[in-house]
């Protein structure tokens, strides 16, 4: 039995990057580097990299402050 960390599978959708770089408005190739620099996890299924979106939305997105 493989012994390495997984995700709960249960309360997790993962979609590939070009879907996922879809929804946010960047590239497939920002978020291979942000899954290259750790800011990001990927997770292999198959030959394919899946991201978990909610993962994307709290690491990526952030709020700037208003100026006024």
């Amino acid at each position: 039995m493989d012994q390495r960390k997984r995700p709960d599978e249960s309360a997790q959708t993962l979609v590939s990057l070009a879907n996922a770089a879809d929804q946010l408005g960047i590239s497939v190739k920002t978020l291979r580097r942000r899954i290259s620099d750790g800011t990001i996890h990927g997770y292999r299924v198959g030959r394919l990299i899946r991201v978990d979106p909610e993962e994307l939305r709290r690491s990526l997105i952030i709020e700037m402050p208003s100026v006024r």
